[in-house]
């Protein structure tokens, strides 16, 4: 039995709390975020949003966002940035654009790998450049699509990684010139 768009949309209007993804023809179900997550993800937005609305250079969005990939997946990154060449408008469904950044915050329940896979789809359907962020760690991973290589006797593409920690500095030339953040600046303060 195939699994349509129609049927996510069916199943969301049933279960309105969550997140419904259709990744490779499978029904995902996406659990609320963390609260340390969740404010990661408003910290990074905050960072980005600064710089993208005030250079005029497209939109960032946020998990509740869904995009219609090319091979039919419905995916909802955490955090996303779409240019305003490539988003000319803002359609009230989900968005038939492929965003040029994506970014995952792994939450209390969520599992590495599967967050790698999701962005490796994300990146063999045309996003530029994925983030995984891994506030139990304090590792930020950088993937890039360009570059990317063949996996010897598999035929499966690796993309480009760049791991950041905590000293280190992220920045996304390529999507967003001079813009930088310290790793620091994304992890939630702890009150005493």
């Amino acid at each position: 039995m195939s699994i349509s768009l129609h049927d996510v949309e069916k199943l969301q209007a049933l279960y309105p709390e969550y997140q419904i993804e259709l990744r490779e023809g499978k029904i995902i179900i996406m659990t609320p975020s963390d609260s340390a997550s969740g404010e990661i993800g408003a910290r990074f937005s905050t960072l980005l949003g600064t710089w993208v609305y005030s250079h005029n250079s497209g939109r960032v969005l946020d998990a509740s966002t869904s995009f219609r990939m090319p091979n039919g997946d419905l995916l909802s990154p955490d955090v996303s940035f779409v240019s305003r060449e490539r988003l000319k408008q803002n359609p009230r469904t989900y968005l038939p654009v492929i965003p040029q950044l994506i970014v995952e915050i792994k939450s209390s329940r969520d599992r590495i790998r599967e967050l790698e896979e999701k962005i490796a789809l994300f990146l063999s359907q045309g996003v530029e450049v994925g983030i995984l962020i891994d506030p139990d760690t304090h590792i930020v991973s950088v993937y890039r699509s360009g570059g990317l290589s063949k996996n010897a006797g598999s035929g499966d593409s690796i993309p480009q990684v760049m791991t950041l920690g905590d000293g280190d500095t992220l920045s996304i030339p390529e999507l967003f010139p001079v813009w930088e953040i310290p790793i620091t600046s994304l992890w939630p303060r702890v009150y005493e």
